[in-house]
C-alpha cells in the first residue's frame, strides 16, 4: 500500500518562499509519477508539478514557472518530491496536495493518480 504524506506550508508575505515536503512509502514501481496539486476555494484542482522516469519531466503549470523548483530524492524506502515556492503571490493560495501514482511514465491528470496526502495549508498574505 502507498502511503503518502505532505509537511511544510504555512502563511507568508507575498514575495516570501516555502518548501513543501512529500514522502511517499510503498511506491516500489520502476516507473511512477508523484505530482504536487492546488486547490484554492471555490476552485478546481489544479496541477502545480509533476515528476516521472522519461522524457519531458518534470512538468511545471504556466501559473508558476519561473518561480518553482522542485527536486526528488529517497529517503530509505521512501520517494521525495520536494516543492520549492519563491515569489510567492496571493493567488497562490491554496490547499497543497502531493499524490503518487504506479506504473506511470508521462504527465497524467488529477484523476489518474491513486494516492493521496491529507494536504498541507499554504498562505499568501500580501
Amino acid at each position: 500500500q502507498v502511503h503518502v504524506v505532505e509537511s511544510g506550508g504555512g502563511s507568508v508575505q507575498a514575495g516570501g518562499s516555502l518548501r513543501l515536503s512529500c514522502a511517499a512509502s510503498g511506491l516500489t514501481d520502476t516507473e511512477y509519477c508523484m505530482g504536487w496539486f492546488r486547490q484554492a476555494p471555490g476552485k478546481e484542482r489544479e496541477a502545480v508539478a509533476q515528476i516521472w522516469r522519461g522524457p519531458d519531466s518534470p512538468y511545471y503549470a504556466d501559473s508558476v514557472k519561473g518561480r518553482i523548483i522542485t527536486s526528488q530524492s529517497q529517503d530509505n524506502a521512501k520517494k521525495m518530491f520536494i516543492l520549492f515556492m519563491n515569489n510567492l503571490r496571493p493567488d497562490d493560495t491554496a490547499m497543497y496536495y502531493c499524490a503518487a501514482a504506479r506504473n506511470c511514465n508521462g504527465r497524467r491528470l488529477a484523476g489518474d493518480f491513486d494516492y493521496w496526502g491529507q494536504g498541507t495549508q499554504v498562505a499568501v498574505s500580501s
